[in-house]
């Protein structure tokens, strides 16, 4: 047995001589220049110690004393619009209360004037008797009221969708709900006038961004066909690569309405998802205020994710995004506002669920809004020096010079020279504020002007003509 496998051994090594010298020559040159190099990297120094100086006690003190940290944040003029802000007493409604001076309210988002309504205001107070202020833990963690559930399912209904969620935080909806489907490799294409929410969402999905021009669907095609040939050349990765395009209903930064009818096209043509931002069009456009599905009659089934704040036509707090259950479903593990903040405190989602059932009991609230937003807009065109920017039905307006001095801060101080101008005389107006080192697509300065149902025809007509009367008076 022992000489069997001695014999064995000899063979192998016979056969290893044998292979050795049929191997051709650049093999064996090979193999050489590869062993010498592992040879010289086992007992070669890796780095070389360089030799140090000490400084001595005197000169390290001196080294202290000349430096100068730079400071934690950068230096902010005590002028900043940040630092200076009005300040409101009492209720934001149709009258409001703004430096001690009573303003008819052309600034809040208050579209349907429920914040100040009887049976909503009832609602949250029976709501708070009853559960408490607030509810101390996540929806996963003993912060899912019964409340919740039923707002949920209100707000499914309402927009005939499967399922709908909830979160806490307005802005917090849209900038978790992106991360949680597009991930590191998916490619978004998003438009260049998307709200700041939209952005902060697309920046924690890591994922490959294009923006395209606003509203402009050759360009947005231009993006799809250049994509489509990339995922031809390398089909193993395309089958892989989840593809989005998102846009707003009625877009918070110019008042335009997005073209559905087109992106639903695109869509199907190259095989994309559609994320759709309706917290401006929800309770505003459509027959019923269902946004901008409703307004073109487009199937919402056709839209793979419908997300919305409440803290705009609802006059509550939070935000819901609504589509299929099993859609929908994948944000309650994965939407990072819903999972790790405090739920909706039950107050406000009484107060949501009570405003819903006034929007379902008076569906033509909606058509006098659209009403008084086409009379606004109209009354405000050709105004000397300011041009209006955004469609007839959009409640929120922007006033845009129409030649720039030449600097935005100018012309930021002669935007706010005609709000002040319109504030002491008894309308309410605001500028539109922007983070400017961190949008991608910065807009221009405006005056944003805000319609209500509250505001009534003598309202707009002063409003109107107290701005073209600002307009004159500080342009000209």
């Amino acid at each position: 047995m022992a000489a069997a496998e001695g014999m064995g051994q000899q063979w192998v090594l016979v056969e290893m001589v044998q292979a050795f010298y049929e191997a051709p020559t650049y093999h064996l040159i090979l193999e050489g220049i590869l062993i010498l190099w592992i040879i010289r990297l086992l007992f070669s120094k890796t780095y070389k110690l360089q030799e140090r100086s000490d400084l001595t006690p005197k000169e390290k003190e001196e080294l202290i004393e000349e430096w100068q940290p730079e400071p934690l944040v950068p230096p902010v003029p005590k002028d900043h619009p940040a630092l200076n802000y009005n300040v409101v007493s009492g209720p934001p409604s149709h009258k409001i209360i703004v430096n001690g001076k009573e303003c008819i309210n052309f600034a809040s988002f208050n579209f349907l004037g429920l914040l100040d309504n009887e049976r909503v205001k009832n609602a949250a107070q029976a709501s708070l008797s009853k559960y408490g202020v607030g509810t101390c833990g996540p929806r996963g963690f003993y912060g899912t009221f019964d409340v919740h559930l039923e707002l949920e399912e209100r707000l499914a209904k309402f927009m005939r969708t499967e399922e709908a969620i909830i979160y806490s935080y307005g802005f917090a909806t849209i900038a978790s709900a992106i991360p949680a489907y597009s991930k590191r490799g998916d490619i978004v294409f998003v438009d260049e006038a998307a709200c700041f929410a939209i952005q902060k969402g697309l920046q924690a999905s890591r994922s490959n961004i294009k923006f395209f021009r606003h509203n402009d669907m050759a360009d947005l095609e231009r993006l799809l066909k250049e994509q489509e040939i990339e995922d031809q050349k390398n089909p193993r990765k395309a089958r892989v690569t989840r593809r989005f395009i998102v846009v707003e209903g009625l877009y918070i930064n110019t008042g335009d309405v997005c073209p559905l009818p087109d992106l639903v096209k695109l869509k199907y043509k190259y095989k994309v998802r559609i994320f759709l931002e309706e917290s401006l069009s929800f309770g505003v456009l459509g027959e019923h205020g269902r946004g901008v599905t409703e307004h073109f009659g487009i199937n919402i089934d056709d839209i793979d994710l419908i997300s919305a704040n409440m803290e705009n036509a609802l006059a509550s707090i939070g935000g819901f995004c609504c589509g299929r259950s099993f859609v929908v479903d994948h944000q309650r593990l994965s939407g990072q506002g819903y999972c790790f903040s405090a739920s909706l405190p039950p107050l406000l989602a009484a107060a949501a669920i009570e405003a819903l059932n006034i929007m379902e009991e008076n569906p033509g609230i909606f058509h006098i809004l659209q009403q008084k937003c086409k009379k606004m807009h109209k009354a405000l065109e050709g105004m000397p020096g300011l041009r209006v920017v955004g469609q007839s039905l959009s409640p929120a307006l922007h006033l845009h010079l129409e030649e720039t001095t030449g600097t935005r801060d100018s012309d930021m101080r002669l935007l706010k020279e005609i709000v002040d101008y319109c504030m002491n005389r008894g309308i309410a107006l605001t500028q539109a504020r922007y983070l400017e080192k961190e949008e991608k697509h910065l807009p221009p300065p405006s005056i944003r002007v805000v319609v209500t149902v509250e505001q009534t025809d003598l309202d707009l007509d002063k409003a109107a003509s107290l701005i073209w009367e600002a307009a004159e008076s500080v342009l000209n």
